[in-house]
């Protein structure tokens, strides 16, 4: 495995996304722990995509337009609805300090939200093949899927930590986390958007 997979690798997980807005919008709300189990649920979705391209199941979204659009449509709404959640400012959604959610929810809403970006597999089936040698197989498609899977975790428990070590001084101001809120929930909007556009 080479250097450049692993630069690479670092540089798309550590790119604004789903996976990253939600991390950041659980610590802000629940702390550092609530982060590192928002951040574990994002990592099982990349392990189900990586394993979803590594069955072949990815070329079968992208020829199924039906099944394609059915997904991301899903993944539409849940994200508008996460957008209007944090608006809000209710329930485990809000990004001010209240009871902790459940840690099977914050898993749940991680995994969920990722599970439906049907654009992560079909991602998977082009990034892989890259840093693979001519017949190579699957378990080399497995360490680099492993090794992904990894440098997933360990970027979204830093942005949790990041989010975590600035916590208190964001709380103690209510105009800051009027501000977070919009940008959090323009953050799932836009990502809902993006994902709308998508094409298989």
């Amino acid at each position: 495995m080479s250097w450049d997979y692993l630069l690479t690798a670092f540089i798309v997980c550590v790119s604004p996304g789903i996976g990253v807005v939600y991390t950041l919008s659980m610590t802000l709300g629940g702390g550092m722990r609530a982060g590192f189990w928002a951040a574990i649920g994002c990592t099982i979705a990349t392990i189900f995509h990586m394993i979803v391209a590594m069955a072949g199941l990815a070329a079968v979204l992208h020829t199924s337009a039906v099944l394609f659009q059915a997904v991301k449509l899903m993944g539409v709404a849940y994200l508008l609805w996460m957008a209007w959640a944090v608006l809000q400012d209710r329930g485990s959604m809000s990004v001010a300090p209240a009871e902790p959610a459940p840690l099977g929810r914050i898993v749940w809403r991680g995994v969920l939200l990722n599970i439906l970006n049907p654009k992560l597999p079909l991602f998977f089936m082009a990034f892989l093949p890259q840093f693979m040698a001519a017949g190579s197989g699957l378990p080399l498609m497995a360490e680099l899927g492993a090794v992904f899977s990894l440098v997933t975790f360990l970027t979204f428990l830093g942005y949790a930590a990041l989010a975590a070590s600035g916590r208190d001084a964001l709380l103690g101001s209510a105009r800051a986390m009027r501000w977070i809120r919009r940008a959090f929930a323009a953050s799932f909007g836009a990502l809902g958007l993006k994902l709308a556009l998508a094409r298989a």
